[in-house]
Formats: structure tokens, sequence, C-alpha cells
């Protein structure tokens, strides 16, 4: 086994080992070449592999994260390995070449995320279980209607919105429950990782309009027949008023009507009225994670 910086040909081996151990995250091949090709502008991200036989069997990413108004924060992408390679030092070594690189860029205080039966493993590593994150699916056969909004409410595809309006939506709406709030991103990154994002399908993700204001909006993220709830979000003086659930649900419809068979989201499961929505939707489990955090010598 050898650990080694990632390649962007090592796409489509990363993609595949991500749907093996996580089956529920969508990003695909071109997206995740580009990000290795062209990484966040500002975040010193890197990622690295681990090698059997010139097979990946691993993969972990690492950056600054500076989306968020905390300081000296870290993160180590859901650390991916092989079930046929665990236990054989592939996990460790991708984490110390992780960290080392966190350290190295200034980081003091890191986080990352576990499945439940790796747990241990980032105790041993001097990380502690902090929130529980709930994955579920959406079967689009048959795909939900297309909602009706109320009076003075527009719904808008991506593709009519300006990125600067979104921009500002997303920052106003960035207040959900988690142990790192993204409630800072600049815009160049945002543009980078979300509206520039080859997987964003802005034809199927939707926002509402009241006024000249974006009050709130559900992105989609797809590859191929699976799609990807990458945020649902409602800008504070408009909640209460089911916006959320009627973006989601037209950005669903929206998503079936031009192919996607699976819909996929998470949520902390300390976040009521969006885990209410996605049951009323008839999202089911399908798994879940652990934001686990370290302090950095």
């Amino acid at each position: 086994m050898r650990i080694r910086t990632a390649r962007p040909d090592d796409a489509p081996a990363v993609v595949a080992l991500r749907a093996l151990v996580h089956p529920y995250l969508v990003r695909g091949v071109e997206s995740t070449r580009r990000m290795i090709a062209q990484p966040p502008p500002g975040e010193d991200w890197t990622a690295y592999v681990a090698e059997v036989d010139d097979t990946v069997v691993g993969w972990a990413s690492a950056y600054r994260n500076d989306r968020t108004s905390q300081a000296d924060v870290g993160e180590v992408s859901t650390l991916h390995v092989h079930p046929e390679h665990r236990g054989r030092g592939a996990g460790t070594a991708l984490l110390t070449a992780a960290l080392g690189h966190l350290r190295d860029v200034g980081a003091r205080r890191v986080r990352t995320w576990a499945l439940p039966e790796s747990l241990p493993f980032a105790r041993r590593h001097g990380f502690t279980p902090s929130r529980e994150l709930r994955y579920s699916a959406l079967d689009l056969r048959p795909a939900p209607p297309m909602p009706q909004p109320p009076p003075g409410v527009r719904l808008l595809p991506l593709t009519d919105v300006d990125p600067r309006r979104m921009h500002l939506a997303n920052l106003a709406a960035s207040d959900e429950p988690e142990d790192v709030p993204g409630d800072s991103i600049s815009y160049e990154n945002w543009r980078y990782e979300v509206w520039d994002n080859l997987g964003l399908d802005r034809a199927a993700s939707t926002a509402a309009e009241i006024g000249d204001e974006i009050v709130a909006f559900s992105l989609v993220k797809r590859d191929g027949d699976r799609m990807w709830s990458d945020y649902t979000g409602t800008v504070p003086a408009y909640r209460g008023r089911g916006l959320a659930r009627l973006v989601k649900t037209a950005a669903l419809h929206r998503a079936a009507a031009g192919g996607v068979r699976v819909a996929y989201t998470s949520n902390d499961e300390a976040n009521a009225p969006m885990l209410a929505v996605n049951v009323r939707l008839g999202y089911r489990p399908v798994g879940s994670s652990w934001s686990c955090l370290r302090e950095l010598a």
C-alpha cells in the first residue's frame, strides 16, 4: 500500500469507491476531476489516495474552511476506505497525511465525518463525536406534482436567477444547526463550489421570489439519474410560510421531469423543520454519519 497525492485521472476510481462506501453521496466523475485539477480558491485544498497494486482503495481530502466565521478551522472530508482493505492501516495513513497538511496551513481545529461503525477509529485519533447527520432517499417514481405557489410568490429555475442574488440568499439562510456554520463564504468561493459546480442542475434547482428578493431556494446536484438536494433554505424573515417545502417540491418535480429517478439529501438530526419537510415529501432514512471534532496541536 502507498499513499500519494490525488491526480485528476483518479476521479473514476474515487467516484466508484464513494458509490460503494457512501451510495447516497452524489458527485460525478467530471465534478470530482475538476475539484482535483482546479481546487477551490483560497482553501489550500488537497487530496490523497491509498493504492494497493495500482488500485485506489482509499481517499481523503483536506482543506482550510474559509466559508465560516470561525477562525482556523480545517476539514477532512469523509474518509473512504474499501471494505476489503480496512484494518490494514490505509485509514490511519490517509488521516495522518490530511492532518499533516492542515497543520502546515495553520488549522487549529479540525472537523471530519464518520460513519457510526467508524466512531471507534475517530475516537482513537483524538476526535469527539458531536452531531448526527441523517441521510435520506426519495424514489421519484412517481414524481411529486408541481406545486402552485401562493399569491405574490414566483417559482424560478436557477437559469432565470442572477448568481449574486442567489449568493446573498444562500448567506442569509446559512444558519442551520451544525458545528461549523457556513456563514461567510465569499462570492468567489460560492461561485466555484455552487454556481459553477459541474453537477449543478440549474433547470431543476428552484428559487422562490417575493418582489425583488430571493426568499427560499432548493439546489439540485445531479449525476445521471441520481440527484443530491445540496441545500434547501429560507431567508429567516420568511420562515414559517411553507416556502422550503414549496421550493423543494418544485425542484424534485423538475429533476424527475429531466430523468432523475432517486433523490438523496442529508439533515442534522436537530434540524426538526427540515426533517419534517422531508418526511412529508416521503423521504426515508438510509444512513447516518457523525460530525467529529478535535484540536490540532
